[in-house]
Formats: structure tokens, C-alpha cells, sequence
């Protein structure tokens, strides 16, 4: 609810500061006094459209934050979350600042936000029921959401939801398909011809690498070649170091007992050297043969490595991804050639996934085509004694192209009234007049007050052009609704006074500084008087206060 409202510069207001109460709140006075303005205060706070003229004269800003108090269960809290607000314990401070150049700047909680979000969080705490605003309630676009909450049909809106979500997603994967193989449609013989290259190509993995090693041991075949005989050659001199090693070997064996083990360690080191010299002679030989300087095989390996680079630059792949490449085209091309199965396939899926959502929509409607029943029923009952007996409330429901289906389900709803006996029903905002759209906003918020989530209703003149028992009516119906929600009304009717809770008057006054709005809190005796100014006028009678009494007693039995 709307616990406290402060107003700073604000047209004739200097400075006020408002404590507010659950119940019916009342705001009284003469006209002209202000009221309007404590209203325009309130709406800068709640996001709407901000004018430089409500700045007051000599003020280079005005400032309005109204404090809010919620439940930790209220929508608000979860759409501070999605901002990453701190929701401060269910206090909501919302501030409006607006310079005198027309520009305004938004608060919550002392953290900036867009004015957009403002109106947002303002639309699940507060609304305002003036006799021409466009009201939530007004806008055909809310009327599909406010007969869910009347209906209070969940578990039907979920499932088609959840039915739609799944119908999308298998039109999704039905649309995907068709593209795919449709473009592979488009690029089969090339898919084909590609393929058949890789085929003959036959790529490996880590090719590359040691074609290129091959590649650059033969190019420096014939030096390593003269290499080798050079080495052949220096071990041969002589009779060569393995005759030589094998000689002196020998000898030292002849001789070794007679050194008393001292030429154990050399005999064992030349017997090494004899091996070693012996297997690396025996490698030189093989390399030798290995090495092949055919100017053919050369070739042959280069044509090869140049032909795996080429269909990688072709590819736009490192040579090594060449194989992968390979198989990604193959299945390519096998899904192309299973492709009409794989489509078939996903557009059965999808036309069960139609049907499933159509199902839980026409039972969605069902529901719907109740609640509007029983809406129906209330709101034209809550109309008689508001002096629109003869009007009556229709909610139409209206099946929706297919191309406008959507998780809510497919009917559009709109909310109609005929005011005359014997006139066709139309929507609510084009038939009713200012003062009778006041009061099927009335009738409407006292069916629908259980569902709504908004807390704080406020109504400007909801009795306009009424009187005697009709306006007791609209008073008792406001008490109703304030069981319920927070509701403010301004009113110059004295039976809906009476029935306040709480009571301020707003007057004006003269200082110094010019013309000011102020605003006091009645007790019983204040208030008594006021009801009486209400029903005589300037002049206050004793009849008037007796009236007045009355009215009091009567209302709060």
C-alpha cells in the first residue's frame, strides 16, 4: 500500500509531507483548492508523463516520492530482481525529479532508472481512476489478463503455454531442416564433385608433416651421400679402425694376465669400440642404400604434398583437418540422401505438437467462456445501484487468426458494454461517457478486487454527476473495495465522504510567498464539520451538522 506521499514545488504545493493508512482514504474541498494537484503529484511519482508547468513558480525542480509498502509475494519484488534492485525489505521508494526545462529523472530505493521502468513497477502498485485517463483496466490489451485472474484458471493457461512453447520449437526444428536440405539441395553436385576429390585425395592425419621431412631429406641427397663416402673413407684408411681396434684388442688380451687385472677396464673399452664402430659402419651402409636420388620419386612425393595443401586452402583448413573435413562432407551427403525421411519425420512431430496446443487452447477457452459468464453476471449486478441500470457489461471473446496464436492461447477478449436497452454492446472506452466510465471502473474493481495484485486504487470524482442514493452506492461499494485494497478517492459527494476511513481536507491558503495547497488530517469533530460544508456550502447550518452526524452514524454503524 501507499504508506507516504512527499511533494516538493510542486504548482501550488511548497512543501507536503503525507502519512497514509489501509482502508478508504478520503480527500475533500472546495473546488479549486488543489486536489487535482495532490493528484498529478502522485502520477509524476507513478511514471507518468512529466510537464515543466507542474513545477512551481521560482523553483528551479519539483520532487515527488511516494514510499510503498508490499509483500515479499508481490509481482514488484520480482521485477526489481530482473534489474538487480535491492528490493529493501518490501519498502519501495519511488522518486520523480523534474526541472523546470520539462526533464525528469527517476529513483527507486535511491538507485536511477528509467522512466520506463518506473511506469512499470508503478502499474503493480498503484492505479489511478480518473474520469478520461486511459486507464489499465480501459486498455483492451489488459482485458485477456484480468479475466485470467477472475477466472483463476492457471493450470489451463500453463499447460497452453507450455503447449505452445513445445509447438514452436518443433516448427523451429522442422524449419531448419527444410533449409539445410534445401541448400544442400542447391549445392548437391558440388557437395558430389567435392567429395570424389577428397575420395581420390584420401587424406591422413599427420601427413603433411612427414611428407615434408621425405621432401627435404631428398633434396639434400647427394650432399649427404658424398657425406657418407668421406666417413667410409676415413675409417678405411690404413686397414681401416675396426682392423686396428681388433688388433690392439688382441694384443692386450695376450697380455692381460700378466698386468694383474690392471688392463681389464681398457680391454673392456676397445671390446665396446669394436661393437660401436662396427654398428655405426653397419648404419652408414643402410643409409647410403636408403637415400634415393630418382628425380621421379622426388616428384611424385612434392606432387603429393602440394596437392594436400591446395584442398586445404580449398577447404579453409589446416591440411591435418583435411580427413575431418572429409567425413563432414560425406554425412553431408548422406543426410541429403535421407534427408526427405528426416523431414517427413519433423513435420509429423510438429503437427502433433499443433494439435496438442490447439487442445489445451480450446480448453483454455472453455474456461474463459465461463469466467466471462460469471464476470459478466457480477459486474452488471454491481451496476444497478450505481445509477446504470440499464447498462449492461459483455465480455467478448473472439477467436484469433492463427498468425496471432501466441502462450496465452487464441482469443482475444474485450471488454463491452451497452448502455441503452436494445443498443449493440461496444468496447467500454468508445460507448461510455467520463462520469459513467468512473463507475464501471467502480464495478469492475469491486468483482475483481480479490484477483488483482494492485494494492492502492485511487479515484478522482468516481461520483461525478450523482447524488442521494446513487452516491451512497458508490461510497458503500469504495468501503467494500477498501477491505480488500488500499483506495484514495477524491470526492465532493458527502455520502462517499462519510464513508472514509480516514479523511484530509486540501485547501488553500495565503502567505507571503503567494497562494499554497495545504493539506489537513480530520478528527471526528473536523470531520464532521466538513461533511456539513459538503452538503450546505460555504454556510454551515446546524441541520447541515446534524445531517452530517447521520451520514457518520450511518456509515459506521
Amino acid at each position: 500500500m501507499l504508506s507516504t506521499l512527499s511533494i516538493r514545488d510542486v504548482v501550488l504545493i511548497e512543501k507536503l509531507d503525507l502519512t497514509f493508512e489501509p482502508g478508504l482514504c478520503v480527500l475533500t474541498g472546495e473546488t479549486g483548492a488543489g486536489k487535482s494537484i495532490l493528484l498529478d503529484a502522485l502520477g509524476l511519482a507513478l511514471g507518468m508523463r512529466g510537464d515543466a508547468r507542474l513545477v512551481r513558480a521560482g523553483s528551479d525542480k519539483a520532487s515527488v516520492t511516494a514510499e510503498f509498502e508490499m509483500p515479499a509475494d508481490h509481482p514488484v519484488n520480482e521485477l526489481l530482481a530482473s534489474q538487480e534492485i535491492d528490493a529493501n525489505d518490501g519498502i519501495f521508494l519511488l522518486r520523480r525529479v523534474l526541472g523546470k526545462d520539462g526533464r525528469s529523472r527517476a529513483y527507486v530505493n535511491d538507485q536511477p532508472i528509467s522512466i520506463g521502468l518506473l511506469k512499470q513497477m508503478a502499474e503493480t502498485l498503484a492505479e489511478i481512476h480518473g474520469q478520461f485517463d486511459n486507464q489499465r483496466l480501459m486498455s483492451p490489451a489488459t482485458h485477456r489478463a484480468v479475466l485470467d485472474a477472475f477466472g483463476g484458471h492457471h493450470q489451463d493457461l500453463e499447460n497452453t503455454a507450455k503447449t505452445y512453447r513445445a509447438w514452436c520449437t518443433a516448427r523451429e526444428a522442422r524449419i531448419k531442416i527444410e533449409t539445410d536440405l534445401a541448400r544442400a539441395q542447391e549445392d548437391e553436385e558440388y557437395l558430389r564433385h567435392v567429395v570424389d576429390e577428397l575420395n581420390s585425395l584420401a587424406p591422413q592425419a599427420g601427413e603433411e608433416e612427414e611428407l615434408a621431412k621425405q621432401r627435404a631429406f631428398m633434396m639434400h641427397g647427394e650432399k649427404l651421400i658424398e657425406a657418407l663416402r668421406q666417413a667410409e673413407k676415413t675409417l678405411d684408411q690404413g686397414k681401416g679402425v675396426d682392423n686396428a681396434l681388433r688388433t690392439a684388442l688382441r694384443l692386450l688380451e695376450r697380455n692381460a694376465e700378466k698386468a694383474e687385472g690392471k688392463l681389464d677396464a681398457a680391454i673392456a673399452a676397445f671390446d665396446r669400440a669394436v661393437t660401436d664402430v662396427a654398428e655405426g659402419i653397419a648404419l652408414l651402409n643402410r643409409l647410403s642404400a636408403e637415400i634415393d636420388l630418382d628425380p621421379a620419386v622426388l616428384e611424385d612425393l612434392e606432387e603429393r604434398l602440394f596437392a594436400l595443401r591446395a584442398a586445404a586452402r580449398k577447404h579453409n583448413t589446416p591440411v591435418d583437418q583435411l580427413p575431418d573435413v572429409h567425413q563432414d562432407l560425406i554425412k553431408q551427403l548422406a543426410s541429403l540422401e535421407s534427408g526427405g525421411a528426416d523431414l517427413e519425420k519433423s513435420r509429423k512431430e510438429e503437427r502433433q505438437a499443433r494439435e496438442a496446443y490447439i487442445t489445451a487452447a480450446q480448453k483454455l477457452r472453455t474456461a474463459r467462456q465461463k469466467a466471462a459468464g460469471r464476470l459478466d453476471q457480477a459486474v452488471t449486478k454491481e451496476l444497478k445501484p450505481l445509477h446504470l441500470e440499464k447498462a449492461a457489461f459483455v465480455t467478448r471473446l473472439d477467436k484469433l487468426d492463427e498468425n496471432a496464436w501466441a502462450e496465452h492461447g487464441q482469443d482475444g477478449v474485450i471488454f463491452e458494454v451497452a448502455t441503452n436497452p436494445g443498443m449493440p454492446a461496444g468496447p467500454i472506452n468508445r460507448i461510455a461517457s467520463g462520469g459513467e466510465i468512473a463507475r464501471f471502473m467502480l464495478a469492475l474493481k469491486v468483482v475483481l478486487a480479490e484477483a488483482d495484485t494492485v494494492s492502492t486504487m485511487i479515484f478522482d470524482e468516481v461520483d461525478a454527476g450523482v447524488g442521494g442514493k446513487v452516491a451512497a452506492a458508490v461510497g458503500e461499494r469504495l468501503a467494500k473495495l477498501s477491505e480488500s485494497s488500499q483506495v484514495l478517492v477524491v470526492t465532493h459527494s458527502p455520502q462517499v465522504a462519510a464513508r472514509g476511513a480516514h479523511h484530509w481536507q486540501v485547501s488553500k491558503t495565503d502567505n507571503k510567498t503567494g497562494v499554497l495547497t495545504t493539506v489537513d488530517t480530520l478528527n471526528e469533530t473536523d470531520r464532521k464539520e466538513e461533511i456539513a460544508r459538503m452538503l450546505s456550502g460555504k454556510s454551515v447550518t446546524d441541520e447541515a451538522r446534524a445531517a452530517a452526524d447521520s451520514l457518520l452514524q450511518g456509515a459506521h454503524p
